[in-house]
């Protein structure tokens, strides 16, 4: 699984009956996760904003877990984030070093869920409450996930609520938040898989061999290919652009990625943005530069073999 930081705000996490089984259950599952209690970590909230950042950075996916206070997350929480997201850090000219991690807020709600609602005495949904940490997420380019969070998680004995129910339902929220964690890991290993294909096509592209057979194997008989040679469909067409190319430079060009963005569609299927830069020679002796916007779908099996079905190629 991908490496999981999580920051827990619970102000006073021993007295949890809620967080405190989260974050247990998510300890003893999740192999590579760094737990960051703040309250326990910082009891004066004097924050290593340092240490802070440099765990964010080890991370693959960043969660806040925390109780839901005044329509919020905790004070510790928030002191926290005004400190260690700052600026050339998490936004301004040269913050990008959270860009394209993911980003989950989980969290424990008191009320019931009928008051979240315009007719209820909330007024507003908890997906509206949480747009401010959703720009925040935006503005520091990482990946906005949907909250995984759980209503009517207090107890109080006597009054409202068992313990074996508010317990029972953390077992259950931590499950989904699990659950979640281990469908992005699986996502990232298959972009991870894609990227190094994406590589390798280029790597052989370049030889412009005659054997057309490693190409082949990675097209889908529906193949669409749209670009400034014209329009060619399926395997055949495919074969007809690359002897097109072939006829027309010769072997050993270049093609250097400057972008390389990778995004899940659905199910298996993915698209990848690409600019790339090419050089190469005509027969003619002629030099050739030219920079193209591509943009390819695939689609990935369980053990990771790849078929192009769509492939669109722009010069810019």
């Amino acid at each position: 699984m991908d490496k999981v930081v999580v920051i827990s705000g619970h102000p006073n996490l021993e007295e949890s009956h809620t967080n405190k089984v989260i974050l247990e259950a998510l300890r003893s599952r999740i192999e590579d996760i760094d737990i960051r209690n703040l309250a326990s970590l910082y009891p004066d909230y004097k924050f290593n904003v340092e240490t802070e950042q440099s765990a964010l950075l080890a991370a693959d996916t960043i969660v806040f877990e925390f109780p839901f206070y005044w329509y919020s997350v905790p004070g510790i929480m928030k002191l926290w984030l005004d400190e260690v997201f700052t600026f050339n850090f998490a936004y301004g000219p040269e913050g990008n070093k959270l860009k394209g991690k993911n980003f989950i807020l989980s969290f424990t709600i008191g009320g019931p869920k009928q008051s979240y609602h315009p007719l209820g005495y909330n007024h507003f949904s908890i997906e509206q409450l949480m747009m401010p940490l959703e720009q925040t997420a935006y503005l520091a380019g990482m990946h906005y996930h949907p909250p995984i969070y759980s209503y009517g998680m207090v107890y109080i004995p006597g009054v409202y609520n068992t313990l074996e129910g508010v317990e029972a339902s953390a077992r259950d929220h931590a499950d989904r938040l699990i659950e979640t964690l281990s469908a992005l890991s699986e996502k990232h290993i298959k972009q991870a898989a894609i990227k190094d294909f994406v590589l390798c096509w280029f790597k052989e592209f370049d030889k412009l061999a005659e054997d057309l057979s490693w190409f082949i194997a990675h097209i889908d008989n529906a193949l669409h290919l749209q670009g400034p040679d014209g329009t060619f469909r399926g395997i055949d067409g495919f074969s007809k652009w690359y002897q097109i190319l072939r006829q027309s430079f010769k072997p050993d060009a270049k093609h250097q990625l400057e972008r390389l963005d990778v995004t899940h569609l659905e199910k298996n299927h993915y698209q990848i943005e690409m600019l790339v830069r090419v050089e190469a020679e005509t027969f003619n002796n002629d030099p050739v530069k030219i920079s193209a916007k591509e943009v390819w779908r695939v689609a990935i099996d369980e053990q990771n073999n790849i078929k192009i079905f769509d492939y669109r190629i722009e010069l810019v």
